[in-house]
C-alpha cells in the first residue's frame, strides 16, 4: 500500500455531472443533490486502511450535519476485478454495516473519478450552491488517531460555506491509497 496525496485542484471548477448506481438501488446524478447548498463528494473504497480509519468519522459528520443544507455522497471507483473487496456487492455490505447516511455510488468505468481529478481514497471535494469547487483537502489533521484530531478541516470548510463565505484557499491535501485504475 503506497501513500499518495491528492494534488491541487482547480478551486472554482464546476462539479462534473454523472449518472451512477448506488448501493440503495437508486441512480444518482449531480441534479439529485440540487436542493443542498453544499455538496460533499467523497471518493472512498472498502479495502483501503486510510478509508477504514476515517469511515466512522464520515458517518458521524454526515449525521451531525443532517439538519443543514448539506448533501454527502461517496463514490467507489476502484477496479473491482483486481480488488474484489471493492466490488458492488461488497459496497452494499459496507454501506449496510456502517449504516451510511449518504448514497454510496459505484463508478465502474472510472469516468467520474477521472472527471473530478480524484487520485486517492479518501479524496474529498466540497462544492458550493453553484457547484463550484471550494475545498479539496483532507478530512482532518490525524487520519489514524481520532482522539488526536485538533483541526476538522472538511467540517470547517462546510461550515464556512454554510455561513456564506469562501474557505481559505490554503488547503492540506487528502492522503490515502491510490485509486486502483483499470489497466
Amino acid at each position: 500500500m503506497a501513500l499518495i496525496e491528492s494534488h491541487d485542484a482547480q478551486l472554482g471548477m464546476d462539479a462534473p455531472d454523472f449518472e451512477l448506481s448506488a448501493t440503495d438501488g437508486q441512480s444518482y446524478s449531480l441534479e439529485s443533490f440540487a436542493d443542498a447548498d453544499v455538496l460533499v463528494m467523497m471518493f472512498i473504497c472498502n479495502h483501503c486502511p486510510y478509508v477504514k480509519a476515517v469511515r466512522g468519522r464520515l458517518v458521524d459528520l454526515a449525521e451531525q450535519m443532517s439538519d443543514q443544507s448539506v448533501a454527502f455522497a461517496a463514490i467507489s471507483s476502484n477496479d473491482a476485478e483486481r480488488y474484489p473487496d471493492d466490488g458492488f456487492e461488497r459496497m452494499k455490505e459496507v454501506a449496510e454495516e456502517y449504516n451510511f447516511p449518504f448514497p454510496y455510488l459505484y463508478d465502474e468505468t472510472q469516468d467520474v473519478a477521472r472527471s473530478y481529478g480524484a487520485v486517492c481514497t479518501p479524496d474529498f471535494f466540497v462544492f458550493d450552491e453553484d457547484r463550484k469547487l471550494r475545498y479539496r483537502g483532507r478530512l482532518d489533521d490525524n487520519w489514524k488517531e481520532p482522539e488526536q484530531v485538533s483541526r476538522r478541516e472538511l467540517k470547517a470548510a462546510v461550515d464556512t460555506l454554510l455561513a456564506g463565505e469562501t474557505p481559505d484557499e490554503e488547503q492540506h491535501p487528502s492522503m490515502g491509497c491510490s485509486i486502483k485504475w483499470k489497466q
